[in-house]
């Protein structure tokens, strides 16, 4: 059994005005540069660690009517743990530990809540810091109008519960020259037996000695120096120590080498910041694991926070990986703040807090973890958060079901904003079909609140499952009057942009990719005249499904071009039959026209998401 920091709440700390963030053993904290990631951080250093001899005026909250509030206050919940589950009652070293501070829900479940206040010291300048313990947990509503009693005031830091911070900026080089490093601190604890002490300083004599000897250089500059011996009645000797003479000196001239063998090693500050930050951390972890190790021989309680502030920065993405499995695996709790879509990547749902701006208010966002079935929870961590990560990042979802619109909406979008869409933040997806491919990515933004556009083909059963899939996840009727779906009525991709009067693009491209194979055929006339009387693939129908095995009925067509139509449906076939070869060029096509006149639906789109987004 442990402990755990399960929630913490923030009024007046730097951009956060008011907030509560639930926390798990690991926290992956994202989020758009600026949304209150590190000031989450800070705040658990203010409490836990040495953030107050940092404290200035501008930590302290300006409101949206320019005033600079004088007062912030954060509550942290501790809770004990059983394997990732709370527990009802707190192990007994930690018992021992909180005393007194420990309370109690209706249903007898143990807690710690310790509140910090901070005000600037109005007589002596600089600022007033007091802890308390709570007697209960206040609603998130009253939280700020509860006032906790004088008598519980705490009068020491809990040295059980350090707070370890992994700087943004860090580098092993630098660092092993800081005796409050925490790699300093790993040094300056290193002790010998008397006995080893004084074998290791005979050895170090005798290797000083050889070095001197084997050296005229050093020879020579010996006997030079042993000249000072005139000023002292011929008493004085000289000795040349190129290897650190007491055990105790070790660690001023201690340094760290890497490479692939022992032969092609070299020191850290002849290393790239990529190796030196990452060494930097794991210093950081063997630090955590050596205090762990002296509590647990004491018998006393330890539980570390742990918070690392983008530490993929300088890392190659396999690189990031490896990283991230190393410090979740550091005793205690660690909270990560990061823009790497690997690391995100890696993290399970339950993990991930999503902060964002909503009306200058940071609010927390978090996936849900009940879904109504394990393939929908599958389905979002696996074909999302594990295989496109970037998209936990996005500013806005623009989902589309097939290649062609992947790859052509894009671009078109950059033609006709003038900006390319990741620059923006925005993101468009293929969700590789309809109806319940759509439900992932929907789960994803509305519990992030992502804005989300949805450009569908109009066939009756595609809407059907789409229309489902939204209200399924945004509430009843809610898809009736959704302006951020756009319905191709009646049509697929291709075929809405055939009937839109793109054709002649259309049979462009075809022939332009054609033309290196046969450049003096038609390849429309060509497909027509071998797939004549063919039948097509299979595709489903709109049939009742099977009586017996109540699976969808399955048809195909045998082909014909002999009517008006044959020449457009030959050209359709084409283009998807090769929809990744064609989408591009196609997409090229319709960047050259004017923006007026792109298709009406595109631009439907696109205005719709200038108007959601305010570009």
């Amino acid at each position: 059994m442990s402990i755990q920091i399960d929630v913490v709440r923030i009024s007046n700390f730097r951009g956060i005005s008011n907030m509560e963030i639930s926390l798990s053993k690991t926290t992956i904290l994202l989020g758009q540069n600026n949304v209150g990631k590190t000031s989450v951080i800070k705040s658990l250093q203010l409490v836990l660690g040495d953030y107050s001899r940092y404290l200035s005026d501008e930590d302290f909250h300006i409101s949206k009517d320019e005033k600079r509030q004088d007062k912030i206050t954060i509550d942290l919940r501790i809770v004990p743990l059983d394997k990732d589950a709370r527990a009802k009652v707190f192990p007994e070293k930690w018992a021992r530990d909180f005393e007194d501070m420990i309370r109690a829900t209706a249903d007898e479940s143990q807690f710690v809540a310790i509140r910090t206040v901070v005000k600037p010291d109005q007589t002596k300048g600089g600022f007033t810091i007091d802890r308390y313990y709570l007697d209960e947990w206040p609603s998130m509503e009253e939280w700020l109008g509860s006032r906790p009693s004088y008598r519980n005031k705490v009068k020491k830091r809990q040295e059980s519960i350090p707070f370890i911070s992994i700087e943004s900026q860090r580098d092993i080089h630098s660092e092993l020259k800081e005796k409050t490093s925490y790699v300093g601190r790993v040094l300056s604890s290193v002790k010998y037996d008397p006995q080893d002490v004084t074998e290791l300083e005979k050895m170090i004599a005798g290797m000083n000695k050889e070095a001197v000897e084997k050296s005229e250089h050093l020879k020579q500059l010996k006997n030079h120096l042993d000249g000072l011996n005139q000023s002292f009645d011929g008493l004085g000797k000289t000795e040349l120590t190129p290897f650190p003479k007491k055990i105790r000196d070790l660690s001023k001239r201690f340094s760290v080498h890497f490479g692939e063998s022992d032969h092609s090693s070299f020191s850290m500050e002849y290393h790239g910041m990529g190796t030196r930050s990452w060494a930097s951390m794991l210093t950081l972890k063997a630090f955590a694991e050596m205090q762990s190790i002296n509590y647990e021989s004491e018998a006393m309680p330890y539980f570390p926070i742990m918070a690392a502030e983008e530490p993929e920065a300088h890392l190659h993405p396999n690189a990031q990986r490896t990283l991230y499995k190393q410090l979740i695996s550091t005793p205690g709790q660690m909270i990560i703040s990061t823009h790497s879509p690997y690391i995100a990547g890696l993290a399970n749902l339950h993990e991930i807090r999503f902060l964002k701006k909503i009306n200058d208010e940071v609010e927390v966002c978090q996936i849900r973890t009940a879904f109504d079935s394990r393939d929908d929870l599958r389905k979002l961590q696996r074909e999302i958060v594990h295989s496109r990560g970037e998209l936990l990042f996005s500013r806005a979802l623009v989902l589309s079901e097939g290649e062609t619109e992947e790859q052509t909406l894009p671009a078109l979008f950059e033609a006709y904003i003038g900006s390319p869409p990741f620059a923006l933040g925005i993101n468009f997806v293929g969700v590789g079909g309809s109806g319940a491919k759509y439900l992932p990515y929907l789960i994803l933004a509305k519990d992030l609140k992502i804005p989300v556009y949805i450009f569908s083909d109009g066939e009756p059963k595609i809407i059907r499952g789409l229309k489902a899939n939204y209200e399924k996840i945004f509430g009843k009727d809610s898809y009736k009057n959704a302006q951020n779906i756009t319905v191709l009525e009646g049509y697929d991709f291709e075929s809405y942009l055939f009937e839109q009067g793109f054709g002649p693009q259309m049979e462009q491209v075809i022939k332009e990719l054609e033309s290196g194979k046969n450049p003096d055929q038609d390849p429309v006339a060509n497909w027509m005249s071998k797939k004549e009387g063919t039948h097509s693939p299979r595709e489903k129908s709109n049939k009742p499904k099977c009586k017996t095995c109540e699976q969808p009925i399955y048809e195909s067509r045998v082909r014909t071009y002999k009517d008006d139509q044959g020449r457009k449906l030959a050209i359709l076939e084409i283009i998807k039959d090769s929809k990744p070869e064609y989408a591009k060029a196609i997409a090229a096509k319709l960047i050259q026209l004017p923006k007026k006149d792109l298709p009406a639906k595109i631009l439907e789109l696109f205005n719709n998401i200038k108007r959601g987004l305010g570009i």
